[in-house]
């Protein structure tokens, strides 16, 4: 078996041993053909990560940069509970249709908001607004862009906030000094901003599975 079928294989296996999609989830991650990237959605075991992320700081609002077909959206918005509440960031209409369809489908379009438009500038206007802090972060999102959506969230969270930083090995480039990639520079420069921010605490991780080779950084506020 090829590795990176085998890597496919075993997600599998965990999602049918620990993460048991039901018909919504499914229903969900069948809508992302419908959006303008297919393919990029994080796997179900990721999905059920930030679920479990988001239970276990008993999170009740949840900022996301980066909806696609509304997938993680559903993960996070079940997460929440009834009381809770999502707010996703996203640059295409043609998405946030997609992802409201699905997650009112799935019961829990009342406690999700999907505002669109480059992300740049809906979370500074959301910063602007001064609304209550938010539990758990998740940025997904043009990985150029990250520094701003990172110094956003500093703005928009309070000590004891969680911060997921997805997509951030690049394929190997993030650790190419030599890489002047717009993706790699956007989360390297954002790495660097943690690792020099006295408010937070942080490591990486490297994955495989059906995304390939890929990683995240969780990210804890302290302070």
């Amino acid at each position: 078996m090829h590795r990176d079928q085998a890597w496919a294989a075993v997600d599998d296996y965990f999602t049918a041993e620990l993460v048991q999609e039901d018909q919504a989830l499914r229903d969900t991650a069948a809508g992302d053909v419908r959006s303008t990237a297919p393919g990029i959605a994080v796997s179900a075991p990721q999905g059920k990560l930030l679920a479990l992320l988001a239970e276990m700081i008993g999170a009740r609002r949840v900022l996301e940069f980066g909806t696609l077909a509304g997938y993680s959206t559903l993960w996070l918005a079940r997460a929440v509970g009834p009381t809770g509440q999502v707010l996703s960031l996203e640059l295409q209409e043609q998405n946030a249709a997609v992802a409201r369809q699905s997650l009112a489908a799935a019961g829990v379009g009342d406690r999700v908001e999907i505002r669109v438009g480059p992300a740049v500038e809906t979370s500074a206007a959301l910063v602007a607004e001064r609304p209550d802090p938010f539990d758990l972060v998740f940025i997904d999102a043009d990985k150029p862009n990250n520094p701003t959506y990172l110094e956003a969230t500093m703005a928009l969270t309070r000590p004891g906030s969680v911060i997921v930083l997805d997509n951030v090995t690049r394929q190997g480039r993030v650790a190419d000094p030599d890489s002047s990639a717009p993706d790699a520079v956007g989360v390297r420069t954002a790495l660097r901003m943690v690792a020099e921010d006295p408010r937070l605490d942080a490591t990486a991780l490297q994955t495989v599975g059906v995304k390939g080779w890929d990683g995240f950084a969780l990210i804890y506020r302290r302070s």
